[in-house]
């Protein structure tokens, strides 16, 4: 086990909390049905301001059309969310999570309704790229290095997912750049370098 991880508890709690839901739905039904996943969570332009079920764009956070979709975002999870939490601290890093998630949410939910297109959409995307945001704040203030991770690195990550996204059909890039940013600001605001903390 990765021992960054085994002393971040906030991450191995993220991941057990999207895998037991996405366990728990897949035994209710199909995950990959999004009328299924619209009665349980997912975000969905309509249902925000026409009924006002704003806790959506809480719970399509740990929402996951499918296992494929689960398992990636885990993976980038597992290795981000561990060194993160570590250099950050366990409640900055829980405020830059769930902060991008919702940030990341909305913004692809502006960007929805501005090209006026209702889209189901579920994930935990948001979030990790705001933890994918926030290393890339420690990584520079670290002078571009933080353990196996670096700037180059990272920035190569990320142009590669905007790629991706860009050739895949269902990956809301919008919400990945929403929370992309919001990590990165986040952090610039509440981390210190080691030893600078009172």
């Amino acid at each position: 086990m990765n021992k960054n991880t085994i002393k971040a508890p906030c991450t191995i709690l993220l991941a057990a909390v999207n895998v037991i839901v996405f366990l728990v739905l897949s035994f209710l039904g199909m995950t990959e049905d999004g009328e299924f996943m619209l009665k349980h969570g997912a975000m969905y332009v309509p249902y925000l301001i026409q009924r006002g079920e704003y806790y959506r764009l809480f719970s399509s956070m740990f929402l996951h059309f499918g296992y494929d979709h689960l398992v990636n975002n885990m993976i980038v999870l597992y290795f981000i969310g561990g060194t993160l939490e570590k250099y950050i601290g366990r409640v900055r890093y829980l405020i830059i999570y769930l902060l991008s998630g919702l940030l990341g949410g909305l913004i692809s939910q502006i960007y929805y309704m501005a090209m006026a297109e209702n889209v189901i959409c579920v994930g935990a995307s948001g979030a990790i790229f705001g933890a994918v945001g926030a290393m890339l704040t420690v990584v520079v203030v670290n002078h571009g290095r933080v353990e196996n991770f670096t700037f180059p690195r990272l920035i190569i990550y990320v142009v590669l997912s905007i790629y991706l996204g860009f050739m895949s059909q269902g990956v809301s890039l919008s919400a990945h750049l929403g929370g992309l940013a919001t990590g990165f600001f986040t952090a610039l605001l509440l981390y210190r370098k080691r030893g600078s903390y009172s």
